[in-house]
């Protein structure tokens, strides 16, 4: 009988990986198609962690429908590469509104369809890794250290004397007083840089995103602000009479600012502003930003009530007004 020849082994790569986690958040919001997934894969020895963008439909529960899709992620991936996934990142890109639900706009505020947590709790911030400010600083301490320690191993191995720098920084520490100019400048320089690293470690940083309300111990959820925006503003954009707007979302405050193509414009501020608040309510932020809206009139702006090829394009004049603002606090 032949003895079984020695088995090779089996190594799954991190792209392999990313293409099994991308599918399986893909099956996880089966049902509701909106357009492929992206992520990226690490594979060190037997673990692996994955990240996901995802594009969730509205309105959906943000911070259920995100855990559903992590815990798919980590199964799936866990059971199809026999790899120990720890946990996986993901992040929603944008949200997409169907076209029929886009101009059904609650008149209580609240996004159709989308229960209400029961015991929200107060979410976390999510912190940034400051990736780019360690490297910075390891960089320079490493490139510092290895300099002098290539030194002082070329003396001691070769007996030379000490690098031209060397003996000139030493002579000119040895030449200067604590009190003098350039000391005191170099000091304050350093100061200031350590104040710095000290924010960058108290703060958590990644302020574009905002943190979601969840109901679950152990899970935090967050929304890019971009995706909060661009769901505004479509969410603005099919209020009757609307052209086009801009919204900018900040920490604490959303400003939308809509252009009138036609209609009365009290009662488009009112339609834009219930809209507006729609969808935020919808979002399930932690926080409900302030929110400040402002309409202007196209040039080719129309009143409502009269037909458009009776009336010749109207240009607003000096000093008319030409835009309302309304703002609205939680």
């Amino acid at each position: 009988m032949t003895a079984p020849a020695r088995r090779g082994t089996t190594v799954v790569t991190g792209k392999a990986v990313r293409k099994i986690a991308e599918r399986a958040a893909g099956e996880a919001l089966s049902g509701r198609p909106v357009g492929s997934a992206g992520g990226s894969a690490t594979v060190r020895g037997r673990r692996a962690t994955v990240a996901v963008r995802v594009a969730l439909p509205y309105p959906v529960p943000l911070s259920d429908t995100t855990r559903r899709v992590q815990e798919h992620v980590v199964d799936r991936t866990r059971a199809l590469t026999g790899l120990e996934v720890g946990s996986s990142e993901v992040s929603v890109t944008r949200l997409v509104l169907p076209t029929a639900q886009r101009s059904a706009i609650a008149e209580d505020g609240t996004a159709a369809g989308v229960p209400a947590a029961q015991t929200p709790r107060s979410p976390r911030r999510w912190w940034s890794q400051r990736r780019a400010p360690m490297a910075v600083l390891t960089l320079a301490a490493a490139a510092v250290c290895a300099a002098i320690t290539a030194d002082v191993i070329r003396v001691h191995a070769t007996h030379h004397r000490a690098a031209e720098w060397r003996m000139r920084l030493v002579e000119w520490l040895a030449g200067h007083a604590p009190g003098d100019a350039p000391v005191v400048l170099v000091g304050v320089v350093v100061a200031l840089f350590g104040v710095w690293m000290t924010v960058l470690a108290l703060t958590p940083g990644r302020r574009q995103q905002m943190p979601l309300t969840v109901t679950t111990r152990g899970w935090s959820a967050a929304v890019d602000r971009y995706a909060l925006a661009t769901l505004v503003r479509d969410t603005v954009g099919d209020v009757p009479g609307i052209e086009a707007a801009t919204v900018r979302v900040r920490r604490r405050r959303v400003k939308v600012r809509a252009h009138l193509a036609f209609g009365d414009r009290e009662a488009a501020r009112e339609q834009v502003v219930a809209a507006a608040r729609q969808a935020l309510a919808g979002c399930g932020l932690s926080r409900t930003p302030r929110l400040k809206v402002t309409v202007t009139l196209e040039p080719t702006w129309q009143p409502s009530g009269l037909d458009r090829a009776d009336i010749p394009p109207r240009t607003p004049a000096t000093g008319e007004p030409g835009l309302v603002a309304a703002e609205g606090v939680r």
